[in-house]
């Protein structure tokens, strides 16, 4: 299946951004792995695709469960950076909608936050059903709607400086789009073709420096980092002083915060 503009978009938001994810956005997106693995029923001896794996902590931990793993992501050099991570780990170059494996090849599949990132959801989700075996699982993490407190902090600052979201970054077409709820996930997952689709919501407070975590989005991480990076440097300076007046609200020590998240964990049967 071909690429949408949105995959194409993502692909460019991240090109040269790995080190950048590892230094602030990876902390945060590490907090539902041993949860993930959980649901994904991952055991010594399974052999297991952590898709869309980022800076490798997935594989990483799966591994450590003695799982056989295999791992892929679209960006070479976060490819780069699992490799280092999870050096006992099979790690290549892939991206949904299209995998090159066979059909039924894995017990267990683990995406976390990957389906922020695609252009067909519903798609990537048929595909992971069709590489992992009858009865294996399926399980996946994404961003919450509405999002969490701490989560929404840099998208206010950008609102209250009255900048906007560069043009060509666009949105999910809305036939491809889907209710980021717990109940519109587990739809979602059962309208692939997995059975018995679970969903449960997660909440937690990521404990970050005030200056790391504008750091990963003045580096352009993400949709809202490129939106943060992209403006004249006299906008970027006004989001910025939105963003420390703002963030005293989530100050818990000097120069740290506690930033409320909320995440969807859903699992289901191939």
């Amino acid at each position: 299946m071909a690429t949408t503009v949105f995959d194409e978009s993502e692909r460019r938001i991240w090109a040269g951004r790995a080190r950048a994810y590892a230094q602030s956005f990876a902390h945060l997106c590490a907090y539902p792995i041993p949860l993930l693995l959980d649901a994904a029923h991952v055991r010594p001896g399974d052999r297991v695709l952590d898709v869309g794996t980022g800076a490798g902590a997935v594989v990483a931990a799966a591994s450590a469960r003695g799982a056989d793993v295999v791992a892929v992501d679209a960006d070479p050099d976060m490819a780069v950076l699992a490799r280092r991570n999870a050096p006992q780990a099979d790690v290549r170059l892939a991206a949904l909608p299209r995998l090159p494996f066979a059909d039924d090849e894995f017990d267990a599949v683990a995406g976390n936050f990957v389906l922020n990132h695609v252009g067909r959801p519903r798609s990537a989700l048929a595909e992971l059903k069709r590489i992992t075996r009858p009865g294996g699982r399926v399980a996946v993490t994404i961003w919450a709607r509405p999002p969490g407190a701490g989560q929404a902090l840099v998208g206010r600052a950008v609102e209250a400086s009255g900048a906007r979201r560069p043009a060509d970054l666009p949105a999910l077409r809305p036939e491809d789009d889907f209710p980021r709820t717990g109940d519109g996930l587990a739809a979602l997952m059962e309208s692939a073709g997995l059975e018995d689709a679970g969903c449960r919501t997660l909440a937690w407070k990521h404990r970050v420096d005030t200056e790391v975590w504008w750091a990963g989005h003045a580096d352009g991480v993400g949709t809202i980092g490129q939106t943060v990076a992209r403006q004249t440097p006299a906008v970027t300076a006004e989001i910025r002083r939105h963003y420390l007046e703002m963030s005293g609200e989530f100050a818990v020590a000097d120069g740290i915060l506690a930033l409320p998240h909320t995440a969807l964990l859903a699992h289901a049967r191939a």
